[in-house]
């Protein structure tokens, strides 16, 4: 699998959680304008691994609420 990449200077993965439903997406949060782009829906763990995997980011996720 080739490992898709982002800009790290300017993007930082993050994943968006509800508070209400519990839905969960990850993706790309803006550092300086705080735009986020929503890359993948999260129904289980294993849809988080293969977007860690993709993007080759191997540090813990920060998650907004």
């Amino acid at each position: 699998m080739k490992v898709k990449t982002y800009d790290k200077e300017n993007l930082v993965p993050v994943i968006r959680k509800s508070i209400c439903t519990g839905e969960a997406v990850v993706g790309f949060k803006n550092k300086h304008t705080h735009e986020f782009i929503e890359m993948l829906l999260i129904t289980d763990y294993r849809d988080l691994e293969k977007f860690m995997k993709e993007y080759g980011i191997t540090e813990p996720i920060k998650t907004e609420y």
